[in-house]
């Protein structure tokens, strides 16, 4: 009689079998998982197809003790509930398919010493590298922590050894949402502002003023409310933009999550979007298209930043994929703006 454990051991699928059904040498089965030297492209597909066959499944740890690293990539996020953050982080988990590595997810809540603490604690784990997804820490401090391991940060431009950075410009976001309301011949239009400390926030709203004054209007400060880029800082805005008598036909919220904050209060206020006021948000968040009606916004290629960086950090870890190429901001018009 055979017992469990043999069964068990008879079931295990080794580097050995997977030679075998693909014809080559154990040698070039542990190059093709390991990505040390590149191989024939026949050669990679038969032991590709004899690893999914007989599903064999690498022992990362052992792999992991061999070349000295953890298999592991450290994410710092801001918000995990944010869907905006989530976004971004279900790109990177994309982006990783397939290459061994697993996430170690922490959130630095916007605060520069807790975002340090935060990175220090995933430098302790011995993650292999990092991915920082904007935040407060300063491009010295990042620099600092990229001698330790990779890192790739989102939202910012900053040219140091070992760190990989992505970037778009927020002002000419904000520039593409106000110069859309300007040809549908809004004037008075207002600007729910996201958090004066947030750099994207700031160059969201320079860019509101930029297309203002390229038709020669001023920015009204009347018409100019503080938001937090949450749902609730969109209620508030656009209940004292509203209790303060201010004109405006349209509204740039800087935004996604405070145009949705602003829209409920419009709605429970009578006041129709778009007949009689227009909406735009920013980001393009999944939601925004399932709205009533479906928001106008600038959309950022969430997604594809996560798979971006994803692809940058495999790069730098000597693991390169295929180069993939970021699309740009850009404007989607939906059914929250109308002419006047």
């Amino acid at each position: 009689m055979v017992s469990g454990k043999e069964m068990a051991e008879r079931q295990t699928v080794t580097v050995l079998d997977v030679a075998r059904e693909a014809g080559v040498s154990v040698s070039t089965v542990s190059r093709i998982i390991n990505g040390t030297v590149k191989v024939s492209e026949d050669k990679r597909l038969a032991v590709e197809e004899a690893i999914r066959r007989l599903e064999f499944k690498p022992n990362l740890f052992a792999r992991s003790l061999k070349k000295g690293t953890t298999m592991t990539i450290g994410v710092l996020t801001q918000d995990i509930e944010s869907p905006f953050f989530t976004r971004v982080m279900s790109g990177i988990e994309d982006g990783l398919l397939g290459s061994g590595y697993a996430l170690i997810i922490v959130s630095g809540h916007w605060d520069a010493a807790e975002e340090a603490e935060r990175i220090r604690l995933l430098i302790a784990r011995r993650v292999d590298g990092l991915a920082i997804l904007t935040g407060h820490l300063s491009d010295t401090q990042i620099a600092e922590f990229a001698r330790s391991q990779p890192i790739v940060v989102t939202g910012r431009r900053i040219d140091a050894p070992n760190v990989r950075s992505v970037f778009f410009s927020h002002e000419e976001g904000g520039y593409l949402a106000t110069r859309h309301l300007i040809t549908l011949g809004h004037r008075k239009i207002a600007f729910i502002a996201g958090p004066p400390d947030h750099a994207d926030a700031v160059s969201r709203f320079e860019g509101y003023r930029r297309a203002l004054a390229e038709v020669g209007l001023a920015s009204d400060p009347s018409l100019v409310v503080q938001g937090d880029f949450y749902e609730n800082g969109g209620v508030f805005a656009m209940n004292r933009l509203l209790d303060s008598g201010a004109q405006f036909s349209a509204i740039f919220a800087a935004n996604d999550q405070t145009a949705l904050g602003a829209r409920m209060v419009l709605s429970r206020r009578g006041v129709r979007v778009p007949d009689d006021v227009s909406l735009v948000g920013f980001d393009d968040l999944p939601t925004s298209a399932y709205l009533t009606p479906p928001l106008t916004t600038v959309r950022q290629p969430l997604f594809e930043v996560g798979q971006f960086s994803a692809s940058l950090l495999l790069e730098m870890l000597g693991n390169p994929r295929k180069t993939l190429t970021l699309p740009p901001l850009e404007l989607v018009v939906r059914e929250t703006t109308r002419r006047i």
